[in-house]
């Protein structure tokens, strides 16, 4: 995956890579729910704001040649445990299974005051040829 992004991905918030590739391990950095063009959190509740999470996350996988398929591990992070069933909806609508493993953590704040973020780990389709190899495939 290279570093130069489409429009259609929001440009990070802090000093850091929205992902890294290495070894066909691929990490996403938290999203959270910014609208591509504005940089601002879209405004409508928690539900709105989720599903700009899904859209930018699938927009970077989209970019890497990657999709929800290829996606081992995800983490929540919710400014409020009640947005959980809304959220869990939401992702089970857009991941297809078999699910990632996946983690949902309360935080007290987020950046830029979103109220939901998600990070992904992915793995790149295909034979990992590293050391340990013969532990992954």
């Amino acid at each position: 995956m290279s570093e130069e992004r489409s429009g259609s991905i929001p440009s990070p918030v802090g000093p850091y890579s929205i992902y890294r590739e290495v070894d066909g391990w691929v990490f996403v950095s938290g999203q959270i729910g910014l609208d591509p063009v504005t940089g601002m959190i879209v405004p409508g509740g928690v539900e709105k704001e989720f599903r700009q999470v899904l859209e930018n996350m699938e927009s970077i996988l989209k970019e890497g040649a990657l999709d929800w398929g290829c996606c081992v591990k995800t983490t929540l992070f919710l400014v409020e445990m009640k947005d959980f069933p809304v959220v869990n909806a939401l992702y089970a609508e857009r991941v297809p299974m078999p699910y990632p493993a996946r983690s949902t953590i309360g935080v007290k704040e987020l950046p830029k005051g979103a109220r939901v973020e998600m990070e992904v780990v992915a793995r790149r389709p295909g034979p990992f040829k590293g050391p340990g190899s013969e532990r992954l495939n």
